[in-house]
């Protein structure tokens, strides 16, 4: 099984830019995405031509902001939205789909925003987000995906003393979120299978950065230990394809 999850950053806008043909090249059995900026209907009418996936999706209340949804070749046994806070869930950053097997959740974490003004904020999410992965990990295992928002350590990100505590996404208040996931026993596939390796899912649409390959790696997989150990195969980061400011990242799992 290969699951694949990217950032579209506008899943319309990245319609005109080949979704169809880089979907048949993935060529996944699970599709999440992040900030479609699309409300349920339009995700599923930019969608319609797409074939072979179950579609499903869960929008901000705010039209064309975040979003999230995950197209799906088999049909899993049920599909929720959000993580049950409704101060959090008007936003739409969160879909859990249950399989036999796991659960798999995409999430797109909040970003802290210009002049960190949302950093507070930021910290809220980061714990309740825990709260509720720790719960539905108790049931089964669990595999998270999406757009974290936080480049980890120093090798997640090119040019990490000039961020560090300045910018959103690698702040110690960031960090330290992440820090509690892994602590949680949720394993950072990519770095687990890749310890040396440096490759960036994200690139500031600034001064050519994905050219010069200034960039971080905030899109992620994280899984329950037994998931990794019993049916982990590979993990990918997937710099060659377009369309997005952020790159695909997949796992393929036996």
């Amino acid at each position: 099984m290969k699951i694949v999850s990217w950032n579209v950053n506008g899943l319309r806008a990245v319609m005109k830019k080949g979704f169809g043909d880089i979907l048949d090249t993935l060529d996944a059995d699970i599709v999440c995405l992040q900030e479609t900026k699309a409300q349920d209907d339009q995700v599923h009418a930019a969608l319609e031509g797409i074939r072979g996936y179950h579609v499903y999706s869960n929008a901000a209340l705010r039209k064309g902001y975040s979003g999230v949804a995950i197209l799906s070749r088999s049909e899993p046994l049920a599909v929720n939205a959000g993580i049950g806070r409704e101060d959090h869930d008007q936003e739409g950053r969160v879909l859990t789909a249950e399989y036999p097997d796991f659960y798999l959740l995409t999430v797109y974490t909040p970003n802290s925003g210009n002049e960190l003004v949302r950093l507070p904020y930021r910290e809220a999410w980061d714990r309740e987000f825990l709260a509720f992965a720790n719960k539905l990990a108790r049931k089964k295992p669990l595999l998270l995906c999406g757009d974290f928002n936080v480049a980890h350590r120093e090798i997640d990100i090119a040019r990490p003393k000039a961020n560090y505590n300045k910018s959103a996404g690698y702040t110690q208040k960031e960090i330290d979120g992440m820090d509690r996931l892994i602590a949680a026993g949720f394993v950072d596939v990519f770095r687990h299978l890749h310890p040396g390796i440096v490759k960036y899912s994200w690139w500031s649409y600034r001064a050519g950065a994905r050219g010069k390959n200034v960039g971080w790696r905030i899109d992620y997989f994280l899984a329950t230990k037994s998931l990794v150990q019993r049916h982990l195969e590979e993990a990918e980061i997937h710099t060659e394809i377009m369309g997005s400011d952020h790159c695909p990242v997949s796992v393929r799992l036996r």
